[in-house]
């Protein structure tokens, strides 16, 4: 059985990151390289990032493409006996649209990578976790659980990730395997930078949360949760912890928040300018 709470070794591990040559994937990527293990990237520019220059083994590969994930874990495999650690870190969001004012292919493409290319990075590593009693983390979000008007679909998405990770857990179990899910609000990263920094409106609407809500994260932070977390075999990571008592009480916060923005109507406003953005859904990573 899966045991949580007792920190293990990330030494000599093995361990592939999705998305990884920027952004959080990078900086998760040089914390596990720093802690010891044998570092693999996945990503679809692995020349945009920095990973190559930190002694990291930096693989090209889509994961919407099973053949692609697939075969760079086989690669992984070959060159180190092993994969101990799975991390489906790739991921986009969408510049802020209403449902009806969202492309349809890039809500689809948005789908693609942040729940088919998960279930296709966790269905091609799975053999080789299962046989190391290994650990994967899987990268959800406080949208799983917060009112995602405004950004419905990326919001669907960590959502499904969400629960993805609570039933994998269960189901692995027996295996040994530990499944982590990430909950993560702000991060200073390009994708969040260009998704609400750079558009007033996102931006306005996000200040209607409870400015206690509003502390952003490095990614060299929320890499040290994730590993910290992955070092545990915890069931959950959340940053900032503040956001822990939003989950907790989600049963209870959620209706009520729904209502009052519903009702409100300056988010009324917010929303009305949102949904004159047709095909202005711009994906972002």
């Amino acid at each position: 059985m899966v045991r949580s709470g007792q920190r293990t070794s990330i030494a000599g591990k093995v361990a592939l990151v999705t998305g990884g040559a920027r952004g959080l994937g990078a900086a998760t990527a040089q914390r596990l390289r720093d802690k010891g293990a044998h570092v693999f990237v996945v990503d679809l520019q692995p020349d945009a990032g920095r990973s190559a220059d930190h002694g990291i083994t930096v693989l090209r590969g889509d994961v919407t493409e099973l053949g692609d994930i697939s075969g760079a874990v086989e690669r992984v495999v070959a060159e180190a006996g092993c994969l101990d650690i799975v991390i489906a870190n790739a991921g986009v969001a969408a510049k802020g649209a209403t449902l009806r004012a969202s492309s349809p292919a890039r809500m689809h493409r948005l789908f693609d990578i942040n729940v088919g290319g998960v279930l296709n990075t966790v269905h091609a590593s799975l053999p080789h976790i299962i046989g190391s009693a290994g650990r994967i983390v899987l990268l959800s979000s406080v949208f799983a659980y917060v009112n995602g008007a405004g950004t419905v679909p990326y919001a669907m998405s960590k959502a499904a990730v969400e629960q993805l990770g609570r039933g994998l857990r269960v189901e692995l179990a027996a295996h040994g395997v530990s499944v982590t899910t990430a909950y993560f609000a702000m991060i200073n990263t390009d994708m969040i930078r260009q998704s609400i920094d750079e558009d007033p409106a996102a931006q306005a609407l996000l200040d209607t949360l409870p400015k206690v809500l509003h502390k952003r994260i490095s990614p060299e932070s929320a890499a040290r949760a994730i590993v910290a977390g992955l070092s545990r075999r915890d069931a959950r990571v959340v940053r900032p912890r503040r956001w822990s008592a939003v989950s907790a009480l989600r049963g209870i916060l959620s209706p009520v928040l729904d209502a009052r923005m519903a009702a409100d109507g300056e988010i009324q406003s917010l929303v009305a300018s949102l949904d004159a953005r047709v095909g202005e859904d711009l994906l972002t990573s």
